[in-house]
């Protein structure tokens, strides 16, 4: 609902082969520093004596400020950020989404990630997105079939119930507030409308929600009303996620789902339930980090690249050379993102074998300090045998407990379809599985069978939310920005061991390779004329991207001083916010 405005992201040598099998099959050793203890640990305070969110949107900040004000803890004020970007970010998050909810409990150093990822619908098949001739359709970003079971809200309730102080109704009402009041629309999210102004069309409740009564787009400052997501708030504040996936709302879902097309049923909804997950831990250069577990592929892949970066010294050696390492290292990680990851639920990886320091060692042992890879010479995904958006925010609680969420619709305002009388924007995260061994999706990855579609299974995800911890402070980080957010989560683990400051880290220019396309992509500013000369001539492609690139949100701590800064990407609208 608008009101008028107010003033106001082959080829394989048999070396190379051997190298890598042999990594892979024969390497035992343990994951790097997996039981890592926190460095220093007697040398750094207990508590933080001050509070920090920052996050995408100002007015999601101030939920979460709101509710630590009010005596809750970090895992409250998740609560509190989360639902109001469902409400002043639609376009990148929402309880039609789900995603991964890292924390950290101050008291006895409990860490633990609920994986609130979106799931199949019971009657998800394997090939349900390939035409009678095995070409993929349209299917897996268009319309409700696309759509895969919200998490989102079930994480709510768990988090309140299990890690917060105070009841999930009273942690809901800033969002539940801002639906009914409204906000003014901002240049970022109109932006977003009229992008996806086309598609939001096709679906009566959405139009009405984000377009003027005529079909157009809002001006700045408009105020933007959801007084049927703000009904919706409201039952999951009374019933918890009872007032999400049962009654009402979900029998509204289910008839607005199916009516466009889609699979779900009131059981797929009731049966839904988030799952805790222990989360990865790894050491660089003195520093632990603690990042996603599967079904995110994004903490093993930091975790891996970080442990093939260890072996070089890249303080040792000219910028355009860092970079090519840095660039090699994530190209080799990529490719075993798209080879091993899936939903751990539904199959086996070798984790220990990807976090292990041999198995880095044997990828090293690839790397040319002078000359790149092509990625075909890697060995890669293979044919079967016949027969943007999220969100991230980072919170921190004067008792030191800390919070680090990514959060996701997948693209702009997901598929765009509204049930109606629900307020509730549908994902396509089935987009999100390998709907065609080798084939890459909407962000150009391509995955193998660990990823396939499967009834009630999870999708991969590139979300990384991560703590880095050194003898001197702690980051709290993570970006949305799809198949970027691992690079941009490395760069920012880098830089933040190197010394550099919260402000920094969210606005340096980033650059990136996934394996496949083979060719590093790159903001502008990323890398100068020399660089870009240099790792030309060692045969990288380079392609500098038309726009920027995530939105990062990071939370840092100095032990020594007490500092804490909370400093929000510049490229997007959010605000940091310490007190």
């Amino acid at each position: 609902m608008i009101a008028p405005a107010t003033p106001r992201a082959g080829r394989v040598t048999r070396l190379l082969s051997s190298i890598l099998a042999i990594a892979i099959i024969i390497s035992t050793a343990p994951p790097a520093r997996a039981d890592a203890t926190r460095p220093a640990d007697a040398a750094h305070p207990a508590v933080a004596h001050k509070g920090a969110i920052a996050s995408a949107y100002p007015l999601a900040s101030e939920a979460g400020q709101e509710i630590l004000k009010e005596g809750g803890n970090a895992f409250d004020a998740a609560v509190a950020v989360a639902a109001a970007l469902a409400v002043v970010e639609p376009s990148s998050s929402g309880l039609g989404g789900g995603g991964f909810f890292l924390l950290h409990r101050q008291s006895d150093s409990f860490e633990t990630m609920v994986d609130a990822r979106e799931k199949a619908p019971g009657a998800a098949t394997r090939n349900m997105y390939l035409d009678k001739a095995g070409n993929v359709t349209k299917g897996s970003t268009d319309g409700p079939i696309s759509a895969a079971i919200p998490g989102e809200p079930a994480a709510f309730e768990f988090l309140a119930r299990k890690y917060g102080k105070l009841p999930l109704k009273q942690s809901l009402q800033p969002a539940i507030r801002l639906a009914r009041e409204g906000f003014p629309l901002y240049l970022r999210l109109q932006f977003g409308i009229k992008s996806k102004r086309d598609i939001l069309m096709r679906s009566p409740d959405a139009a009405k929600a984000f377009l003027t009564a005529d079909g157009n787009v809002p001006e700045i400052g408009a105020i933007i009303k959801q007084p049927e997501l703000a009904n919706t708030l409201e039952a999951i504040a009374d019933q918890g996620a009872r007032g999400f996936y049962e009654g009402r709302v979900a029998q509204n879902l289910v008839a607005g789902v199916r009516a466009g097309g889609g699979i779900w049923t009131l059981e797929d909804l009731k049966n839904y339930r988030v799952v805790e997950r222990k989360p990865l831990i790894g050491e660089y250069h003195g520093a632990r980090i603690v990042t996603a577990s599967p079904p995110s592929s994004g903490g093993i892949a930091i975790l891996d690249s970080l442990n093939i970066l260890a072996g070089f010294d890249l303080h040792d050696v000219d910028s355009a050379t860092r970079k090519h390492l840095i660039i090699e290292a994530m190209r080799r990680a990529y490719r075993d993102h798209a080879i091993f990851m899936g939903d751990p639920d539904f199959i086996k990886m070798p984790l220990r074998q990807l976090m292990s320091v041999d198995y880095a060692a044997g990828q090293r042992s690839s790397i040319r300090a002078d000359k790149a890879m092509p990625s075909d010479l890697l060995p890669g995904i293979e044919s079967e045998p016949k027969g943007m958006n999220t969100t991230h925010f980072s919170v921190l609680d004067a008792a030191g407990n800390r919070a680090a969420v990514t959060i996701t619709v997948n693209l702009f305002f997901g598929n765009g379809y509204m049930p109606a009388g629900t307020g509730v924007l549908l994902n396509n995260e089935m987009d999100d599985f390998s709907i065609k061994a080798g084939t890459p999706n909407v962000f150009g990855l391509v995955g193998n069978t660990a990823n396939s579609i499967a009834a009630n299974k999870r999708s991969l995800s590139s979300m990384s939310p991560t703590f880095v911890e050194t003898p001197s402070g702690l980051m709290v980080i993570g970006s949305p920005g799809g198949s970027t957010i691992i690079s941009q989560v490395l760069l920012g683990v880098l830089n933040y061991v190197d010394g550099m400051s919260a402000p920094d880290i969210v606005k340096y220019p980033r650059y990136h390779h996934q394996y496949l396309p083979d060719d590093v992509s790159y903001e502008q500013g990323a890398l100068t004329d020399g660089e870009v000369a240099k790792l030309q001539s060692m045969g990288h492609t380079l392609r500098l991207s038309t726009r920027q690139w995530g939105n990062m949100q990071v939370i840092t701590w100095d032990f020594a001083s007490g500092k804490v800064e909370a400093a929000s990407d510049p490229r997007g609208e959010g605000e940091g916010l310490v007190y």
